[in-house]
């Protein structure tokens, strides 16, 4: 007999996984918040971990803080904390703490080991059963089905919401029943009428955009997607500028492509109405300079957070946008952009590539659902484009994956006409809403002011009767005769 066949097998467990979940509870509330609500004492294999969790549980049910001296407090109260290692174990366990961003990762694997040993225990006493041969053998199958149930139902507890429950707000997001929320939405329509009562999203300030999508709403996944130098960038990065600077509302941005310095130096052509060449050159008048530096000194006020770092994972970009919303609170989060992102795979081919971005759109809608806060990601546009009459984008364009539309909640398309002919339409840009989840699609116009790569609201111009009827007569002999 050899020593593999003697060596006694452990039931799966992950110590490091464990101490990392205890240490991050212990250093941060909302990691506390997290694992108290995805795990449970029975998950945990170690008897001073289940001890230790059961404390830092009742603390989180309690809406009560949970540190290390308030932790050893409360098992020296209840004659444990020799059992767990003394106040030198809870202290390691703070030291152990890995980045609380991964939480629900480390959380996982401690569920999954407890899985394991469940599913262990279950065929033990299945095999149990089945060796004594009983004479009721349905009966026996119908105790190993339950057995297994009951374990597939601790792993999936969440089976659904009632109707009733969400109604009456006891599951709702906002904890407040739908009359009620009803009644707060009827009373801001007859304060603030009618044009300022129909957005409930986070205003872009460009009008017609927001009256055709109601404004950024929480948990949109929202794909921009346009070819190359359309101004998509600008676009997104003027829509984080209204939010952040004159809403108030903490931005990030995840800038695959562009530097933190190039970014920044967009934003303040931007905001200042500056030429960037001025800027670069340091040709600046009196009157140029002093609209620079106000606009520095007004931009420091606000929370914009620019992550410039290249070829980022997905699953990097999901934790990092965690440690976003947990340091910053942001809102609005604006990547550029989706084809720079590299799975969490390693395969290459044509093949495995519409597979990962696939992985990708998907797990950025996830993100969007879990962060519950808008996403804005960029997306380039196949060559298909450029060889159509018009050149107007349309849904399956979109490069790699036809997966990008079914996951995104509202999918635009950013079209400039003088890219292609310099006479044509020159300053006017066509935001091409071809999705939309939650309402209306159509097209939004812009103006595009190139020499400070800023996108505003388009004002169409109005003709008195007198006027329009001049215009019509003018230009009547260059219409088609039928």
């Amino acid at each position: 007999m050899t020593d593999s066949d003697t060596k006694v097998r452990i039931a799966p467990n992950s110590k490091e996984a464990e101490m990392m979940v205890l240490g991050c509870m212990l250093t941060s509330i909302n990691s506390l918040n997290i694992a108290a609500d995805a795990l449970d004492d029975s998950d945990f294999y170690y008897t001073e971990h289940k001890l230790i969790f059961s404390v830092l549980k009742s603390a989180y049910k309690s809406d009560k803080p949970a540190d290390v001296h308030l932790i050893c407090e409360e098992l020296k109260r209840q004659e444990k904390l020799k059992a767990v290692g003394g106040p030198a174990y809870i202290t390691t366990l703070a030291q152990y703490a890995g980045t609380s961003a991964y939480i629900e990762e480390y959380s996982q694997i401690v569920k999954d080991k407890s899985i394991l040993r469940k599913m262990i225990n279950a065929s033990q006493i299945i095999e149990k059963n089945a060796l004594e041969e009983p004479q009721n053998v349905l009966e026996t199958l119908d105790t190993a089905q339950q057995l297994l149930f009951k374990i597939s139902q601790s792993a999936n507890p969440n089976s659904g919401v009632l109707l009733s429950e969400i109604l009456s707000g006891v599951k709702a997001t906002s904890q407040t029943s739908y009359i009620k929320e009803l009644e707060a939405t009827q009373e801001k329509y007859q304060l603030l009428g009618p044009d300022a009562g129909g957005i409930t999203g986070i205003p872009s300030h460009f009008a017609d955009f927001d009256k055709m999508l109601n404004g950024l709403n929480n948990s949109n996944l929202m794909i921009l997607a346009a070819r190359p130098a359309m101004g998509k960038t600008a676009f997104a990065l003027n829509m984080a500028e209204n939010v952040c600077f004159k809403n108030n509302v903490p931005v990030g941005i995840f800038s695959l492509e562009m530097s933190a310095e190039q970014l920044v130096h967009r934003i303040i052509c931007s905001q200042s109405q500056v030429e960037s060449t001025k800027i670069k050159t340091g040709s600046l008048d009196n009157r140029e300079f002093q609209r620079v530096v106000q606009c520095v000194g007004e931009m420091q006020k606000h929370s914009m957070i620019i992550d410039d770092q290249p070829g980022l994972k997905i699953t990097d970009l999901r934790a990092r946008a965690r440690r976003m919303k947990e340091s910053y609170n942001i809102g609005f989060l604006v990547i550029d952009y989706l084809q720079l992102i590299s799975g969490a795979s390693t395969s290459r081919g044509p093949e495995s590539r519409q597979s990962e971005i696939s992985e990708i759109s998907r797990m950025l809608k996830n993100l969007a659902r879990e962060l519950d806060i808008p996403v804005l990601c960029l997306s380039q546009l196949s060559r298909k484009v450029e060889e159509r009459p018009g050149h107007r984008p349309v849904m399956s364009d979109l490069r790699e994956s036809g997966s990008i539309e079914q996951d995104s909640d509202i999918v635009m398309f950013l079209l400039r006409r003088e890219y292609y002919d310099s006479l044509d339409k020159p300053g006017l840009a066509e935001l091409i809403v071809a999705k939309n989840r939650h309402g209306a699609i159509g097209t939004v116009n812009l103006t595009y002011r190139k020499e400070i790569v800023r996108f505003e609201n388009h004002i169409a111009l109005k003709y008195s009767p007198g006027e329009e009827e001049a215009v019509q007569s003018a230009f009547g002999q260059f219409m088609p005769q039928s």
